[in-house]
This record gives C-alpha cells, sequence and structure tokens, in this order.
C-alpha cells in the first residue's frame, strides 16, 4: 500500500506510511497555502520583539525546534556576477519572510505586488489582493503634535478658570480611553510587531516614535551573494558520499548537484538516472505547465443553451478549484453561484428544466497508471474529471491533505448548479454541449429564446501562477492531474493521462532539458510508473532561476522551507545533523511506500546558491523516519559547508 504523502496535515502527522483519516478534520476554509505562515524566530535579546503572533492548528513545538538563525539562502533566481540580490519581482527568495501567490486569509504577512520593491517579502509578479489577509498600518505617533492639538491657554491677563474635582461621570469616560488605549497597544504588539513593519517596507520608526530602539530581524530568506566561491567536486564527494551510503537510504540512491547562477553539474552519483520520483513530478509539472500557457491563464467554466428547450449545458474546462458558493475549499475560486446568476440573466428570467453535465474536455480512464490500489478511496487522490468542486472532495470544509472524495465529481457539481437553478437532481444527466450557433441561426431565434450552443455564461479560475502555488505548497495531487492537462491541451494533445504525459515530455525537450531517463505517466506523481533523473530536476531548478525565464519563477514561491513551512515544518532540526538545513532548505518533498524523494535549492556556508535532488525508491517499507533523516543530512551538509 502506498501513499503520496506530500500533504503536510496539521498535527504533525505523517506524511504518508498508513496514515488514517483525522477524526475530527479542521473545520472552514483552508488558507492556500497556509505553507508559508512563518514561523516564530529563534528567542533575541530583550529589546527586541520575539515572535509574530499566527494561529496554527495544532503545532508540534517538541518536534519542531525553532531554527537557528540561518546564513542566508537562495535567491529565487540566478543573478549575474557582482550584483547582490536578484531584482526580478517574481524572485521566490531575498527576502526575510517566505510568502506565496496565494496567500489566503491565513497568511502570516501578505504583500502585494505595488509593494514588492519596497518589501523584503518575496511576491509573485501576480499575485492578487483577493483573498490575502491585510495587516493594519499604525501610523507612527506625532511627537509634540500640531496646533490643534495644542491646549488653548488662558488670554493674558485674565485669571484661569478654579480647579475642582472632576465631575463624577468622567469616570466611565477615562475608564474607556484607558481601555482604548490598551486594546491599540495590544493591537500594534500582536498584530504588527515592529521587524514586521520593516519587512512589509514601513518607513524605519524612531525612539521618538515608539519610546524604544528595535534592532533589525535577523533574514529568514536572505539575498543569495553572486560572488561567493562555487564548492569543488572534490569537496562535495567528501562531504556526501558518507552520508549517501546510510544504509536508510535502500539500495539505490541516486543525486546531483548544481550551481544556479551558471547551470554547471558540480556534482551527480547516479544523477541521469531515471529514479522513482513521487510528489517530486510536481516540480516537472509546474515549470511546464507556466511553459506553455503563461502564468496568468484562467480555466473556464461555461453554461450553454441545450440541444432541447428549457435545457442548460455545463461544461467543465478543467477547473480543480471550482466551487459550489463563496464557501469553497479553495479561496478565490469561481463560484456556480455565479454561474446560474449570469444564466438566469442571459434567460431573461424563463426557468431551466433540465441540466446537461459535459465533461468531455477530458479523455481516457479518471484514475493514473502505475497508481496504487488505495489511491482512488484513499484520500490523497480521486478521479480526474473535467468538471468538479472543491479538488473532487464530498466536503469543502474538509482539512488539508486527507479527505473524502466523490466517485463521480463532474455529476455531483452538476447537481450543484441545479440546485442553484432550482431543477431536480433527477433531471441532472451526462452528455455533451451542441455546437456553438451561426450568425444566422442566432438571428433566427424568437425573442426571449436562445439558439442552442449559444453561450449563457461563464467563470474563470484564478490564475495558474496561483494553482501551481497550491499543488507545490500543499502537494495537491487533484491539482497537479488537471495542471498536466492543460499542458496537453496547449500543445493539442488529448487531455488524458496519456496525452498529458507526452505534452510534458515535449516541453522539456523544448526547453532543452536533459530528457534521458524520462518516463511519466502522470502529472503529481502518485504513479509508480514515473521516472525522472536528478540531473533533469536540478537543471529544470536551474532553469527556473534564470532570468531568461521569469515565467518559471512561479515554481519557487510554494516551496518548503526547512524547519518553516509545508512538508519541511517539521524537519532540519530534530534529527541529528540536519539543523543546518533549517531555513535555508527550499525543497520539493516526495514519498510513496519505499519511495522518498527530495530537490529544490540550498546556499552553502559560503553563500553559494545550488540545485540539488536526490531520488531513492528501494527503501524498506518501515523506513520512511529514517530515509527522510538521511535525506535531510544530506541537504543539510550542502548547507553546513563551503565544500571546497
Amino acid at each position: 500500500m502506498g501513499r503520496e504523502d506530500s500533504h503536510y496535515r496539521p498535527g504533525g502527522s505523517a506524511e504518508g506510511g498508513d496514515e488514517k483519516p483525522p477524526v475530527k478534520p479542521a473545520a472552514g476554509r483552508v488558507p492556500v497555502p497556509e505553507a508559508q505562515v512563518l514561523r516564530p524566530q529563534p528567542p533575541t535579546p530583550p529589546s527586541t520583539p520575539t515572535a509574530v503572533n499566527r494561529s496554527e492548528a495544532n503545532p508540534s513545538p517538541a518536534a519542531s525546534p525553532p531554527p537557528t538563525p540561518p546564513r542566508g539562502t537562495a535567491s529565487g533566481r540566478a543573478v549575474a556576477p557582482g550584483v547582490a540580490a536578484p531584482t526580478s519581482p517574481a524572485a521566490g527568495f531575498g527576502a526575510a519572510v517566505p510568502t506565496s501567490p496565494a496567500a489566503g486569509p491565513g497568511a502570516a504577512v501578505p504583500t502585494s505586488p505595488a509593494a514588492a520593491s519596497a518589501a523584503a517579502v518575496p511576491t509573485s509578479p501576480a499575485a492578487p489582493a483577493t483573498g490575502s489577509a491585510s495587516v493594519p498600518v499604525n501610523p507612527a505617533p506625532v511627537a509634540g503634535g500640531s496646533a490643534a492639538d495644542t491646549p488653548k491657554q488662558p488670554p493674558v491677563g485674565v485669571a484661569p478658570p478654579p480647579v475642582g474635582p472632576a465631575p463624577r461621570r468622567r469616570l466611565p469616560l477615562v475608564l474607556a480611553a484607558a481601555l482604548v488605549f490598551v486594546l491599540v497597544a495590544v493591537g500594534l504588539v500582536v498584530t504588527r510587531p515592529g521587524p514586521v513593519g520593516r519587512w512589509l517596507g514601513d518607513a524605519p520608526t524612531t525612539p521618538a516614535a515608539t519610546g524604544a530602539v528595535e534592532s533589525a530581524p535577523v533574514a529568514v530568506l536572505a539575498a543569495a551573494d553572486a560572488g561567493a566561491p562555487s564548492p569543488s567536486a572534490d569537496g562535495l564527494r567528501a562531504a556526501l558520499e558518507p552520508l549517501v551510503a546510510d544504509t536508510a537510504l535502500g539500495g539505490r540512491v541516486n543525486l546531483a548537484v548544481a550551481d544556479a547562477l551558471t547551470g554547471e553539474m558540480l556534482f551527480d552519483r547516479g544523477g541521469g538516472e531515471g529514479t522513482v520520483p513521487a510528489s517530486v513530478t510536481k516540480l516537472l509539472t509546474a515549470v511546464t505547465v507556466l511553459t506553455a500557457r503563461g502564468p496568468g491563464h484562467r480555466i473556464p467554466t461555461r453554461a450553454v443553451a441545450g440541444a432541447q428547450p428549457g435545457e442548460v449545458v455545463l461544461i467543465g474546462g478543467g477547473d480543480p478549484t471550482l466551487a459550489a458558493d463563496a464557501k469553497g475549499f479553495y479561496p478565490g475560486a469561481a463560484s456556480l453561484t455565479n454561474l446560474a446568476d449570469q444564466v438566469r440573466t442571459a434567460l431573461g428570467g424563463a426557468a431551466p428544466t433540465s441540466i446537461v453535465v459535459d465533461s468531455s474536455r477530458y479523455s481516457g480512464p479518471v484514475y493514473g497508471p502505475g497508481w496504487d490500489d488505495d489511491i482512488p478511496t484513499g484520500g490523497f487522490g480521486g478521479a480526474i474529471t473535467a468538471l468538479m468542486l472543491d479538488g473532487a472532495r464530498n466536503n469543502p470544509k474538509a482539512g488539508r491533505g486527507w479527505a473524502e472524495r466523490v466517485a463521480e465529481p463532474d455529476l455531483v457539481a452538476g447537481r450543484a448548479f441545479a440546485k442553484l437553478l432550482g431543477v431536480p437532481a433527477d433531471a441532472v444527466r451526462k452528455g455533451t454541449a451542441p455546437p456553438a450557433p451561426t450568425e444566422a441561426a442566432a438571428a433566427t431565434e424568437p425573442a426571449g429564446s436562445r439558439a442552442p450552443g449559444t453561450e449563457l455564461g461563464a467563470v474563470h479560475s484564478p490564475p495558474l501562477i496561483r494553482l501551481v502555488d497550491i499543488m507545490i505548497s500543499e502537494s495537491d495531487n487533484i491539482v497537479a492531474e488537471a495542471l498536466a492537462r492543460q499542458v496537453a491541451l496547449a500543445r493539442d494533445r488529448p487531455a488524458s493521462f496519456v496525452g498529458a504525459a507526452a505534452a510534458m515530455a515535449d516541453v522539456v525537450s523544448e526547453l532543452a532539458l536533459p530528457a534521458d531517463g524520462l518516463v511519466l505517466a502522470d502529472g503529481s506523481g502518485l504513479s509508480r510508473n514515473n521516472l525522472i533523473s536528478p540531473v533533469l530536476l536540478t537543471e529544470l531548478l536551474a532553469l527556473a532561476a534564470s532570468p531568461d525565464r521569469p515565467e518559471l519563477a512561479a515554481i519557487f514561491g510554494g516551496l518548503p522551507v526547512g524547519g518553516w513551512s509545508g512538508t519541511l515544518r517539521d524537519r532540519y532540526g530534530a534529527a541529528p545533523g540536519t539543523a543546518a538545513g533549517a531555513g535555508v532548505v527550499r525543497a520539493k518533498t516526495g514519498t510513496l511506500t519505499r519511495v522518498h524523494a527530495i530537490a529544490g535549492v540550498v546556499t552553502t556556508a559560503d553563500g553559494r546558491l545550488l540545485t540539488f535532488a536526490v531520488l531513492t525508491d528501494d527503501v524498506p517499507p518501515d523506513g520512511m523516519e529514517p530515509a527522510r533523516a538521511a535525506l535531510d543530512r544530506i541537504a543539510a551538509a550542502l548547507a553546513g559547508c563551503g565544500c571546497r
């Protein structure tokens, strides 16, 4: 039995193995991606604020001690020699606090693109304001005040009024004022401590404004040093070979390390061999869909007039985040409520009598080749159809990770749409939409009616840059399969598992990436038929960091940070030999039974940005935790040495 375990579940539960569904899943919508919530900083001198207040479901402090202050970490893309930090708006690194373009209401420090140049918080070029939590800006007190604020003095020569006891009725007002002052003070401390204000680009505070001098914040993800020396092959071999020999990694371990700035391969051990990648496949899915469709593409869901009077056809375009209403699982998703309103308007008040569900945009099987038998019902995968609600979840209020999925997502969506339009559930069936009418046919329709195929309304998904971020940060398998099919559609291939895999391989070749050993069967990594080489992953990451392909930098926004977020939240600290990676390793993980992988970016002790990938697919079935610790020691070794 296998689980694709890159789904972090609150409560510190294991990402894979024989997980069971939570007894009481978290209620309400889950901010996407919550994986970027800032973890508390290490202890600091008493004069410095020590933590950002945040909400975290079932924290596991014992399993995840706060990381030590990192030396600095990766830039979102390579920079030219002599340049201290990347300047692209899509940079995923080089900032104090990692954020994501899909940051939802739970995001700790959201920013907008307009503030990117002033703030030390990385954002995505298409980061929308919708769904982002805003941090109130509290203006600094004005020393001395204005003339209007100065108490008036009595005229010269006029005696001041006698001073007597204040009337008793003023006491409640004084208490109320004191209460307001206390609440404001608490808000300033809890909502926005001084360092956070500076991370967001506020003007520096002064002793005159605050009454206290604050030390500069510790950088969480500082800019990489383009002039830092690169590790040598001999240095890397000496540091890594003893760790690769760890028996916890099983009988087949392949890895590669490259310089992100130059793309030079620095070290590889079986780096060109195709290895089962598990969820690390999502990095390939992300790069290929951003190349094929572009970060701003939105997936439509349409309604058209059916072939029969009173018939409305709901056409799925492949949006996995579509919701019935504003309370869906994915914040900012398109809703059927909006679409139903458009249909009613287009029909001029005429009530529909039946709904046809058209999910023919996708073809082929709904479950992937090479998926373990328990994947369809195991809560991490589901039927892949062109029309679905909330990633095929049975309950949009289910927590992240494990969630019961419906067997026929397209019919469930059709029935929800019918309910909104007042159509009975038994009047919903599967079918296909009629072709769009010609102008002549539309002109002959009687007043108030619509020719078959006439569009009655449309809604659109969030931009792909947000869907990519959701896929990587949450390791969302359903979103991954939907994005893989977008690659197929963009390359005129069938939107199926086979067509998506072929289209992704086509794009890999277009990008001149090494395709030796590449075998693809799906876009999520649930399939054990997938084979990807570590060299392909390291070169893919270096390409995404390059200023030559700015649209690809979106993949870095969702990458978990060691000891801080996502699937790496509780790693890099507890296991011996891993602490050096806390805060400086940023990577995608992947796990199936016997398969463990990690690929991402890391900054050396000298400040050089590297890309790396370590894949192993022959680990004992019960060896998940030892294998993860062994992988983390390899990445931590890269972070902790200059390796020259």
